[in-house]
């Protein structure tokens, strides 16, 4: 039988789920972003010389040019592969970036951990810069944010978003649970119709607003939609060298539409 509740004990509290339940390494890149961009409110020369010396710029790395021409010299042609993702031109290009990370940046940090999180951000990043140099040699207009990593990000997740139980499925458990699911190789993902659909979507997408400046936050700048790209293909080809869950056997049961999964 149940004993008389004393009526001086206190009442007791319903468990609750926090109303934003992001993993830690993605609240730490998301406030170093933010942290960051408070360069706004130095004055404007010293703004300016931040994004010469952290800005990828394809103009730095003209063979023509001194290594003063640019600050940082021969060092910054390498760091600003990398340090250009964490600078930002105002708070809607941050927070366009950040709208994408939340599901599938949530995602990839709760797989991968934190340093695995972070160094496929700069991969990512790297590649992304890599893109716009091929396709923008010799400009002189500095490239800033976080896109190319945001996209290389997005392409990953979908190596295991659809798979039984990841976090796009509709029989998805929960947040932890979702993103350790086996991820499906390279191959397999790109005979998944779903994936198929995101990836035309992307890229579509990306190269309609691009070549029309349509991009939220771009203040009328040229969108660097071919540095989207190189991340977003990087992050594709080189998850699985990241990933530490093994992927879905070539010889398993494929999760296609048309099998036992969910719809």
């Amino acid at each position: 039988m149940d004993s008389p509740s004393d009526p001086h004990d206190p009442p007791l509290q319903a468990a609750r789920e926090p109303v934003l339940n992001l993993p830690g390494a993605l609240t730490a890149y998301i406030v170093l972003i933010a942290f960051i961009h408070l360069r706004v409110l130095l004055p404007e020369e010293w703004d300016g010389w931040i994004i010469d010396l952290f800005a990828f710029v394809p103009k730095r790395y003209d063979q023509t040019l001194l290594d003063g021409a640019f600050p940082g010299g021969t060092a910054a042609k390498i760091w600003t592969f990398v340090s250009y993702s964490l600078l930002h031109a105002n708070l809607t290009h941050i927070g366009f970036n950040v709208l994408w990370l939340l599901p599938f940046g949530s995602a990839l940090a709760r797989r991968f951990g934190a340093v695995r999180f972070y160094l496929f951000l700069t991969v990512t990043a790297a590649a992304g810069a890599l893109a716009h140099l091929v396709t923008h040699e010799h400009a002189l207009a500095p490239m800033i944010g976080a896109s190319a990593s945001v996209s290389g990000a997005m392409a990953a997740a979908m190596r295991f978003a659809f798979v039984r139980g990841g976090f796009l499925s509709f029989g998805r458990g929960d947040a932890e649970a979702a993103a350790r699911v086996p991820a499906l190789s390279l191959w397999r993902a790109l005979r998944n119709p779903r994936v198929l659909v995101f990836l035309a979507v992307w890229f579509g997408v990306n190269i309609v607003f691009g070549a029309f400046d349509l991009t939220p936050g771009a203040d009328g700048a040229d969108v660097a939609w071919q540095a989207h790209i190189g991340g977003f293909v990087a992050g594709l080809i080189l998850f699985a060298l990241f990933d530490p869950i093994p992927h879905v056997r070539d010889d398993a049961a494929p999760a296609l539409p048309s099998d036992p999964i969910d719809g």
